[in-house]
């Protein structure tokens, strides 16, 4: 399966979860849901082929309207270090570096990059990634390693 289709499945599964199966719930009929249901598995198609094939900006309103609408809070974005190894968390590493964030720790930099801190704070040493600084590793650095490594 290529990485669209699985970003795809992702975004269709969450948004199920997240949106239509409350929505269910609430209304008591899955019929009132089921015409959202297939226009939402045709438009994940569009957000995950948008996500990797965009222009920068509008990747980055892509991933920000999707981040916002399923993982509301009041607090600024920050997924667990495994949401990184989702198809939706490499595609964001590697499109955006991260949505919201100006510096990430080195844990979750190496979330991100799929390595371990020790790999980040090495990379960081031999000028492979920008340390930010008040600490952390600016995400675009992130970003731009990634695509680095995606071109290779």
């Amino acid at each position: 399966m290529t990485l669209e289709a699985e970003l795809r499945d992702q975004l269709v599964a969450l948004v199920d979860a997240r949106c239509l199966d409350p929505l269910e719930i609430l209304l008591q009929d899955a019929g009132a849901v089921a015409e959202l249901r297939a226009r939402i598995r045709a438009q994940a198609a569009v957000w995950a082929r948008e996500m990797i094939e965009a222009d920068d900006d509008t990747v980055l309103g892509v991933i920000m309207r999707v981040v916002a609408a399923l993982y509301p809070s009041d607090e600024p974005f920050d997924p667990p270090m495994d949401w990184w190894r989702t198809p939706m968390g490499q595609v964001t590493a590697r499109r955006t570096g991260h949505p919201t964030a100006v510096r990430v720790s080195y844990p979750v930099a190496g979330a991100m990059l799929g390595i371990s801190r020790q790999g980040v704070h090495d990379l960081i040493s031999r000028g492979k990634l920008t340390r930010h600084p008040d600490g952390g590793v600016v995400p675009a650095s992130i970003r731009d390693r990634l695509r680095q490594e995606y071109r290779a």
